[in-house]
């Protein structure tokens, strides 16, 4: 028998394959979400410690934007030559690494270069393990299966927002908690290795997609995304940047803005991760049934909209705006990135992730300076509450241009254009 009648012959993965991949590959997700938010929790620390400034706080994230921005073409174009199984090796690998240089970096200028290491693997890591997700689900449970990745991820969120609780011991320094941190990043390295493990073995028994392969990557490429595309992307830049700033700068706003402990600081900002934990699968598994996405986008939008000045302004008990501002965390990403596979070909799917995260990375980094710099020009502290409010007005202000991109994009898709965001289901969808 021709070896391509062979291959033909092979049947699909198993069910069984596909949610082992997904548990290994969300395992690598957990320890670099760990990693990168290890650093919430101890920047009051970096503040009293090390004397560090906000606008110096939020430029750690900056350097690892500018990393992202540096690498994520490229690595989406690695990602399609190479296949997903070298790329989640690799990236994970640098991400880990980096765990270790920002816990071994006293110095603004070292840990500023750890976080520029960090992102030259975490964020490429992340599109890498998108990329594999939609290879091997795309059809099946998509938006189930990447809102389980999401979930797991969190928890490694979640972990770090609350280690000062769970592990106040190490507290009393701001480096034994980065160390800490750097440990669990080694799971990005057991990750990989595993999957490409899994990999290896299913192709040999499966016929598994093409995801891996790609044409000649062209400038002219990218200008030929649907406009629906670029909706998407705008969504995406407006939510993070609004979104991932906030986290890095929430434990400090809590406690000087209202007053509650640290630890409670700490319990509050991984809220936001928590609540997405457990409904980010729930929204997931609706848009596979239903359909309706570009509609669940602009409801998440709408509703984180509010959320700043109510925490700015009001005295509502800060766990609303906050449950608020994780329902609109788990709704919005759970529908908006497998939404790209109904967007764009196949073959350039690693790009356009990559690409969608590019442009997200420019927004966050320089939202991430700029909140910092506000906090710093109005004298943001305890002592002046009052002095985090501009800041506050920015993420409102990125709030209603995410509604924008949301509303215009459920149009799009509700024209004869629409590439079935609204309409695409998986109720019917054979099992396997």
């Amino acid at each position: 028998m021709p070896l391509t009648a062979a291959l033909a012959d092979r049947p699909e993965p198993t069910r069984a394959w596909r949610w082992l991949v997904l548990v290994f590959v969300s395992l690598g997700m957990f320890a670099n979400y760990y990693v990168f938010d290890a650093m919430n929790p101890v920047g009051p620390l970096l503040e009293s410690q090390l004397g560090f400034t906000q606008a110096q706080i939020g430029l750690l994230d900056s350097a690892y934007n500018v990393a992202a921005l540096l690498v994520l073409l490229l690595g989406g174009v690695i990602i399609d030559r190479a296949g997903t199984t070298r790329a989640v090796l690799l990236f994970g690998t640098i991400a880990a690494v980096a765990g270790l240089l920002i816990a071994l970096s006293p110095r603004f200028p070292l840990m500023m270069a750890g976080r520029f290491v960090l992102g030259l693997g975490s964020e490429p890591l992340i599109v890498a393990v998108t990329t594999a997700l939609a290879k091997w689900f795309k059809g099946k449970e998509l938006s189930f299966a990447m809102a389980i990745n999401l979930t797991i991820a969190r928890l490694g969120s979640v972990a770090a927002d609350n280690s000062r609780s769970w592990a106040s011991s190490l507290f009393g320094s701001w480096q034994p908690p980065l160390l800490l941190a750097a440990a669990v990043g080694g799971l990005c390295i057991v990750s990989g290795v595993v999957y490409f493990l899994l990999e290896r073995s299913a192709a040999r028994q499966f016929t598994l997609g093409s995801g891996g392969s790609t044409d000649k990557l062209v400038l002219a490429d990218l200008v030929r995304f649907s406009r629906g595309y670029w909706w998407v992307v705008g969504l995406c830049v407006t939510f993070y940047s609004a979104i991932f700033p906030f986290r890095r700068f929430a434990n400090i706003f809590f406690t000087d803005a209202r007053g509650v402990s640290p630890e409670t600081a700490g319990f509050l900002n991984g809220l936001l991760p928590l609540t997405a934990m457990i409904a980010t699968p729930l929204f997931g598994l609706l848009a596979d049934r239903i359909g309706k996405r570009a509609l669940l986008m602009a409801a998440g939008s709408a509703l984180l909209l509010p959320v700043f000045l109510l925490l700015a302004y009001t005295r509502l008990p800060i766990g609303v705006p906050v449950a608020m501002m994780g329902i609109s965390f788990s709704l919005i990403p759970a529908v908006m990135w497998p939404s790209v596979a109904y967007l764009v070909d196949e073959k350039k799917l690693g790009t356009a992730y990559a690409l969608m995260t590019l442009c997200q990375q420019i927004g966050w980094a320089v939202v991430s300076w700029s909140i910092g710099g506000l906090n710093d020009l109005f004298h943001a502290s305890a002592q002046n509450p009052g002095g985090y409010a501009a800041g506050m007005w920015l993420f409102s202000l990125l709030g209603f241009f995410g509604l924008f991109f949301s509303w215009r994009l459920h149009r799009s898709e509700a024209g004869p254009g629409g590439h079935g965001l609204e309409t695409i289901t998986t109720a019917g969808a054979p099992k396997g």
